[in-house]
């Protein structure tokens, strides 16, 4: 339903644009909201991702030469390293019930050219008891490589439950 929303936004947003007479400005302005679009699309495939145990979906979010840091100096280098990372983490397996949720509010999305910025908070809850199991946060750069959006490297770092 959310993609059908942002979507239908989207959709009214060119058809008032075009109206416009077609200027350079707003042509760019339009190809920065299609381009914050298909950057806050990595988060939303991001948690599905996880909420359906599909490690492959995760992986086609990244670069081949990502890195990704986490606690503790942890650092992953390129797509081997960071998948071997997501296969033992707790979201992927397969004894945890849990749903991977985000506040959509704090969802932070930047574009300059071919590169960006997302920021978003991870909301791991029990799928049987409802019980908030893991609260993360995940800091990205990203780039547009071959006209797709792709992570190309993440800081993750713990987030607390806050408005």
């Amino acid at each position: 339903m959310r993609t059908l929303l942002i979507g239908g936004a989207l959709a009214a947003l060119v058809v008032a644009l075009s109206a416009c007479g077609g200027s350079d400005s707003v042509d760019s302005e339009l190809q920065r909201q299609v381009d914050l679009h298909a950057i806050s699309q990595i988060e939303k495939d991001f948690h599905e991702s996880m909420s359906k145990k599909d490690l492959d979906q995760m992986m086609s979010m990244w670069t081949e030469n990502a890195t990704m840091t986490g606690g503790a100096g942890f650092t992953a280098t390129g797509k081997a390293e960071i998948r071997k990372f997501w296969a033992a983490a707790p979201p992927f397996q397969r004894e945890n019930k849990w749903v991977s949720d985000h506040p959509a509010y704090k969802l932070r999305a930047t574009v300059n050219g071919d590169r960006g910025t997302l920021f978003f908070e991870c909301h791991f809850v029990d799928a049987a008891t409802r019980k908030v199991e893991l609260v993360t946060a995940i800091d990205a750069d990203v780039q547009r490589i071959d006209g797709r959006w792709l992570i190309t490297s993440t800081v993750g770092s713990a987030a607390t439950l806050a408005p």
